[in-house]
């Protein structure tokens, strides 16, 4: 792979600079530089963040390196640098102002400077295969991308193209239609990466990149995608009437694949819902979703002993095992070997106080549990 450092100025950047958010398409230096390849991400920068690149240029620091990738003989894309390329040409072209200066009210020897600033810029030619692992490696130290943002470099198509319009613009279709139900930023493209690990029922790379590798191949549209995450959203809303905060975040279309065929009262689930957000053995409310559809109190993460109560449960019994049937009736455990158990569970009522704690040895304990 070549590589090549050249010195570019903001004047030569910002010509011809065009910014279309509704076909995602962002040009410059003449229409030879398309400043978003599929790869890029949305534009993430804060306000401060946007605004410190610009006061760089102003006191003529160095900003960091910027690379680009050479296509063809004049046609170039922004490999890494797209948040402070996009902050230099928005700033030119008055989207918004520095210490209360728009460009267009710079003295005439600012805007010279701020036109005349030269970027470090390297330009790379090679195989797409180079290009791309290059990328991953520039990108550590910057704000490094998401896994979804590198699959995105990968499988470019129409597909994702209809995918990213749906899932990944601020007040995208997908954070209309159940943004409150995703943990994430849409615009680093988490909500698709969510989406697609649902309708695949597996969160991880290879089932996410089949997905992708098999719909970028044979579909123009991500209709299938989005008519499910529609289902799985119109299924929650449906089933658990009552929005909280804590169901932001959950698993829904793992729990949608495994329970969208059983019978599910609203009401009845809304009543349990509210009981158990008011129950103070509950320390994991978020987990009351998921233990009202498997019915497996581990998500709840119940409360505990503590370990006054465990060591004077333990004193009382001298160190014996409470299970009459204990293998080991007689023995002597210390206190190590030992763990706290609801005399009357929890499911039947039973709360976590000394007066319903036990202490059985772990192998009496452990098999009272797996049955």
């Amino acid at each position: 792979m070549k590589i090549e450092l050249q010195k570019i100025k903001i004047k030569d950047l910002i010509k011809d600079y065009k910014r279309d958010e509704e076909s995602g398409e962002i040009i410059g230096y003449g229409g030879k530089l398309n400043i978003r390849p599929a790869y890029q991400r949305e534009f993430v920068y804060k306000d401060k963040q946007r605004d410190e690149v610009i006061r760089t240029v102003f006191k003529e620091f160095p900003l960091n390196s910027i690379y680009w990738v050479k296509n063809g003989k004049n046609s170039y894309e922004v490999l890494d640098g797209q948040q402070r390329t996009i902050s230099i040409c928005d700033y030119y072209n008055g989207v918004f102002s520095v210490d209360e200066f728009f460009y267009q009210n710079l003295p005439e020897d600012k805007k010279d400077k701020f036109l005349n600033y030269e970027l470090m810029v390297y330009v790379c030619e090679g195989k797409d295969s180079e290009k791309l692992e290059w990328f991953r490696v520039i990108n550590i130290a910057g704000v490094t991308l998401t896994d979804q943002e590198l699959r995105n470099a990968i499988y470019v198509s129409a597909w994702l193209s209809d995918a990213k319009r749906r899932f990944s613009k601020r007040n995208s279709l997908a954070e209309q239609k159940g943004g409150k139900y995703l943990k994430g930023d849409s615009l680093r493209q988490e909500f698709l990466e969510t989406a697609i690990a649902w309708i695949t029922n597996k969160r991880d790379d290879k089932a996410i990149c089949e997905y992708m590798a098999k719909n970028s191949k044979d579909s123009k549209n991500s209709d299938e995608l989005w008519g499910y995450f529609c289902a799985v959203i119109d299924w929650v809303e449906m089933k658990f009437s009552k929005y909280r905060k804590e169901m932001k975040g959950l698993e829904w279309g793992f729990f949608y694949n495994q329970y969208k065929d059983k019978k599910l009262d609203a009401a009845e689930l809304e009543n349990q819902i509210e009981k158990l957000m008011q129950d103070s053995e509950v320390q994991k409310k978020s987990g009351i979703y998921e233990y009202l559809l498997s019915g497996n109190e581990k998500h709840l993460n119940l409360r505990a002993f503590d370990e006054n109560i465990k060591r004077e449960v333990y004193e009382k019994q001298k160190g014996i095992c409470a299970n009459k049937k204990c293998p080991n009736a007689g023995k002597k455990f210390e206190i190590e070997e030992m763990e706290a158990d609801h005399i009357k569970a929890w499911s039947k009522g039973g709360k976590t106080t000394l007066e319903n704690c036990q202490m059985l040895c772990r192998e009496c304990n452990r098999a009272k549990s797996s049955n």
